[in-house]
């Protein structure tokens, strides 16, 4: 420091002092040689060290500046790492939700599968009461003479013949409607 080179020099000036009373001439320019050298050689040290002071300052203000960066890097980490445990969580969610979408999808699927087995049973039965009902619509048509007309109002009318066996021509009739409380008439 320059408290300690001002000490350094102070000592070296009364030792040079002392030096000259006790030594001659030539004495004291190999002294005053070994003097200059010393001064050169402090000023180089003191230039080299005021450079490694000036780079380790530096060299403190870029490790600051590390470990500010590394703070901010390790934020941006744990506010990733938030977002990533926050997306893994909703798309567990949602492999959950298309879980249980899938097995609602299957059962509805099986449900379909049981109405279209008891609607094609039912359709089949209606089909075999059907073939029936058109075989007695043949055997009244054959035997009685039945005709069934649609008349006006929204009534049946079936008109029967072959009941008289004297005149097989001979018509009978009866008209059948639906009241409005839903009863036959």
């Amino acid at each position: 420091t320059e408290d300690e080179i001002l000490l350094f020099e102070k000592e070296i000036k009364e030792f040079w002092i002392k030096f000259k009373s006790v030594c001659g001439p030539e004495q004291i320019n190999q002294t005053l040689a070994l003097r200059d050298s010393c001064k050169e050689s402090i000023k180089a040290l003191s230039e080299k060290w005021s450079k490694k002071l000036k780079e380790g300052d530096m060299m403190i203000d870029k490790i600051q500046q590390y470990n500010s960066e590394i703070l901010q890097q390790n934020q941006r980490i744990s506010e990733n790492q938030e977002r990533f445990t926050e997306i893994k969580s909703n798309l567990n969610q949602q492999e959950e939700q298309k879980k249980d979408l899938t097995e609602s999808i299957q059962e509805l699927k099986k449900e379909l599968m049981k109405k279209k087995e008891i609607i094609s049973s039912k359709n089949k039965a209606a089909k075999e009461r059907l073939e029936q009902l058109c075989k007695s619509k043949l055997l009244f048509e054959e035997r009685l003479g039945l005709e069934i007309r649609r008349i006006p109002n929204e009534q049946l009318q079936f008109i029967f013949r072959h009941i008289d066996h004297k005149d097989p021509d001979k018509p009978y009739m009866f008209t059948l409607s639906i009241n409005e409380q839903g009863d036959y008439e």
